[in-house]
């Protein structure tokens, strides 16, 4: 007979994965859209990365009126573990001039080799600070992806903390979910799901990469995520590129 002897980093994914299932129903969930974008849970070891996003949201009560939002970063990897990334956010909304809205460090950090376990895992660290407030969240999130032949999905967990003397220090989450087929290497469909206390969004999403040359490529995703709740933005549209090098 042979004995299996499982590493501990299994039992402690494992372990952390069973929480943060029990953890969800029960936590009070975020306020706002939480459309935004699904993170996988892989670093390339030699990877920088310039990233432009941008979120159009029509009609959510209590939000401003076609609400815009933009980031833009610069990431790098340290080490094949470990991806750190620099965010500038900013806004406009109908009666809003554009301004700069926040400011934003994070940290990914591989946990398993891809195809290690039956999913591969990572962790998600941001510390945020609002511009003009004395607004401060920090997150933390299990980020897990699953292949299945051409198929793969992802699920982001995350959980926040804020506080601040400009707001009641609170503690909230948000799902979100992607299903990805993937095609090509220039086009893959997907589907994606975001919830929180304030959304329920369903959509499709399009995405892809377009080499433009020696370990340097362009990522680009475009997606319109549909309100399914009254509480929810009737529409959201997302874009994201990435100039990877």
């Amino acid at each position: 007979m042979h004995t299996t002897v499982q590493n501990p980093l299994g039992y402690a994914i494992r372990g952390v994965g069973i929480l943060f299932c029990f953890t969800i129903p029960v936590m009070p969930l975020a306020d706002g859209n939480a459309v935004d974008k699904i993170y996988h849970p892989y670093v390339d070891a030699l990877e920088q990365e310039l990233e432009w996003r941008a979120i159009y949201q029509d009609d959510q009560p209590d939000q401003p009126d076609h609400r815009q939002l933009y980031r833009f970063s610069y990431g790098r990897a340290f080490g094949d573990r470990w991806f750190g990334e620099l965010y500038l956010t900013g806004d406009k909304a109908d009666n809003d001039s554009f301004s700069l809205a926040a400011y934003e460090v994070e940290a990914k950090w591989q946990l398993t080799e891809q195809g290690e376990y039956w999913a591969d895992w990572g962790i998600l660290f941001e510390l945020e600070k609002q511009a003009k407030e004395n607004i401060w969240e920090f997150s933390t999130g299990i980020l897990a992806e699953k292949e299945w032949g051409r198929w793969s999905g992802t699920a982001n967990i995350i959980i926040s903390q804020e506080w601040g003397s400009d707001i009641e220090d609170e503690i909230e989450s948000s799902l979100g979910l992607q299903t990805r087929y993937r095609l090509s290497r220039w086009i893959e469909p997907a589907l994606e799901l975001y919830v929180n206390e304030q959304t329920l969004a369903l959509g499709p999403v399009l995405m892809g990469n377009i080499q433009a040359g020696v370990r340097r490529s362009l990522h680009w995703e475009a997606g319109l995520l549909f309100g399914m709740n009254d509480k929810s933005a009737n529409n959201t549209l997302r874009v994201l590129i990435e100039y990877e090098f």
